[in-house]
């Protein structure tokens, strides 16, 4: 009976192995559409901000949400703001150090909580974030929308996109970013918004 029925498991294990299908997205946007939205609002200016040297790799399974990983990269050279000036503090040693330290990073390692809204994920995500060489564990909320077969809409080739949108802050004296500022002028919370679409062409 057991000799008999050993095929039979075999198939079902392989079958349901099979249907857990991790797919993986890339997020190096040859358009330069996706973004990274930076605000720091103090009482005496506000400054305001994006980036656009957007790249990572991110693995998601559409039957088990919860299980997705890996990393959004941000060139910090990318950074951007209108005052020509600023734009040159921030990207000089006091700030950003961009010779020094080229990339901004997040790693994640886990999205909590999930829930469906529609076509859209809704869930928490843990990971770290590293700044300046200063790496510390970060927690944010996460909306995510996979677009089976969308991708030709896009980019003109066939496959799936896959939308991750969050807002979350950091502190910049977590990351060594002018430490002992006056808040009054530069506030020590960044506020960031991530908007970027991460595709997987069918092979």
């Amino acid at each position: 009976m057991i000799i008999k029925s050993f095929p039979f498991f075999v198939s079902l294990a392989a079958s349901t192995f099979m249907s857990a299908k991790v797919i993986t997205f890339d997020f190096k946007d040859p358009k330069n559409v996706n973004n990274v939205i930076f605000q720091m609002d103090a009482p005496l200016e506000s400054i305001n901000g994006s980036g656009q040297g957007v790249a990572g790799i991110v693995k998601f399974d559409p039957d088990s949400p919860g299980a997705t990983s890996g990393f959004i990269t941000l060139d910090a050279a990318s950074l951007h703001v209108g005052n020509p000036v600023l734009k040159e503090h921030i990207h000089g040693e006091e700030w950003m150090d961009v010779k020094k330290y080229p990339e901004i990073k997040f790693v994640l390692s886990e999205i909590e909580n999930v829930r469906k809204d529609g076509i859209h994920l809704i869930g928490v995500a843990k990971g770290k974030m590293t700044i300046r060489h200063v790496t510390k564990n970060i927690t944010a909320s996460v909306k995510l929308t996979f677009l089976k077969g969308m991708l030709e809409k896009r980019n003109r080739v066939p496959g799936d996109l896959l939308v991750i949108r969050s807002k979350f802050v950091v502190k910049r004296s977590d990351f060594g970013i002018r430490p002992g500022e006056k808040l009054e002028k530069v506030s020590n919370e960044i506020e960031i918004s991530l908007n970027v679409a991460g595709a997987a062409p069918t092979k």
